[in-house]
C-alpha cells in the first residue's frame, strides 16, 4: 500500500500515520464513543503536531476509559491529579479538564439530541460536505460550518474547540470528505 497516491499531509513511512489516513480520517463515523474520542484528541492536539497524538492514543483510551463518556464525566480531582502524573496522555491540565467538562456536555447533549451523533451530523444535514480538492494547500483550517459548530459547542460547555479544531474534527470523522481528488481515499469514500 506504500505506493497508493495520497493526500499530501501523509508524507511520512510511519505505519500507524499511514493506516490512519487509510483507514480511518475522513471515513463518516455516527458511533458517539469515536466521536467524542476525536473531539477530545483533536483538543488535545493545539499546539502539538497529529503524529504526537496519534501515537500517544492507545493512552487516551486507557486513560480516557476507552472515551466512555459518562464514566469521564464522574472524574474529579483525583483522577486529574491521576492524569497528570500519565506520561501516556499530554500532561496539560487544561487539556485534562476540558476533556472532562467535555464528557459531561456529550452527555448533555445525548439527553438533548438522543446521541451525539445526531447533534454533530446536524451540522451537516446528514451527509458528508465533499469539495473536491486538487492540492493541500486549498484546504481551509476552518469553514462557516466549523466557526457554528464551534460556537454552538462553546454555548452548550465544551472546550478547546475552536474553528480550527472542529474543522480538524469534521475532517477526522467524515462530515466532510478532505481527501484531495487525487487521494485513492477521495474515489473509496465516494463510492462508499
Amino acid at each position: 500500500m506504500a505506493d497508493l497516491p495520497r493526500c499530501g499531509w501523509v508524507a511520512t513511512s510511519d505505519p500507524l500515520y499511514l493506516a490512519y489516513h487509510d483507514e480511518e480520517w475522513g471515513t463518516p463515523s455516527h458511533d458517539d464513543r469515536h466521536l467524542f474520542e476525536m473531539l477530545v484528541l483533536e483538543g488535545a492536539q493545539a499546539g502539538l503536531s497529529w503524529s504526537t497524538i496519534l501515537h500517544k492514543r492507545e493512552g487516551y483510551q486507557r486513560a480516557f476509559a476507552g472515551f466512555d463518556a459518562a464514566v469521564v464525566a464522574r472524574f474529579g480531582d483525583e483522577a486529574v491529579a491521576r492524569l497528570l502524573a500519565d506520561s501516556g496522555i499530554v500532561r496539560n491540565r487544561l487539556k485534562i479538564q476540558s476533556a472532562i467538562a467535555n464528557a459531561r456536555a456529550v452527555l448533555e447533549v445525548a439527553s438533548e439530541w438522543g446521541s451525539l451523533d445526531a447533534y454533530v451530523w446536524s451540522f451537516v444535514q446528514g451527509a458528508p460536505k465533499v469539495a473536491g480538492w486538487q492540492r493541500m494547500g486549498e484546504i481551509p483550517a476552518e469553514t462557516e460550518v466549523s466557526r457554528a459548530l464551534s460556537r454552538d459547542l462553546k454555548r452548550r460547555g465544551f472546550r478547546f474547540v475552536g474553528p480550527t479544531v472542529c474543522y480538524a474534527f469534521m475532517q477526522a470523522v467524515g462530515l466532510v470528505n478532505d481527501h484531495t481528488v487525487g487521494c485513492f481515499r477521495f474515489r473509496e469514500l465516494e463510492g462508499a
